[in-house]
């Protein structure tokens, strides 16, 4: 927990990402924090499963292989489309869809939440 602790003040305090608005598409900010996975972030597993929850407008980006809270995480919106650009491809989600695919090479498949 220390270690996550420690990660977001460092994500918090960078700012911005450098960039312009201009060149960033989603509705929160690059300094914003989303929900992943460590497997996302530590074994590297691709992420296949996006969610833009329609309370808040937060967003998770996740590989679809675990629903445990223990693997949940938090990093910045700019670091998650820093480890997969085509993520920018979803930006325009509306909050209470979610989008998936097969695998990174597969489009993304959108459907509103129920």
């Amino acid at each position: 927990m220390s270690k996550l602790i420690v990660f977001c003040v460092l994500v918090f305090s960078c700012g911005a990402f450098g960039g312009t608005k201009m060149d960033w598409p989603f509705d929160q900010a690059r300094n914003v924090m989303a929900v992943t996975t460590h497997q996302v972030i530590d074994k590297k597993l691709p992420i296949l499963m996006v969610a833009h929850y329609e309370d808040d407008h937060s967003w998770a980006f996740t590989c679809g292989t675990t629903n445990k809270s223990e693997d949940l995480m938090l990093v910045s919106m700019g670091n998650i489309v820093n480890l997969d650009a085509s993520l920018k491809e979803i930006s325009d989600l509306p909050p209470g869809w979610s989008a998936t695919r097969k695998s990174i090479n597969d489009k993304w498949v959108r459907e509103k939440d129920e």
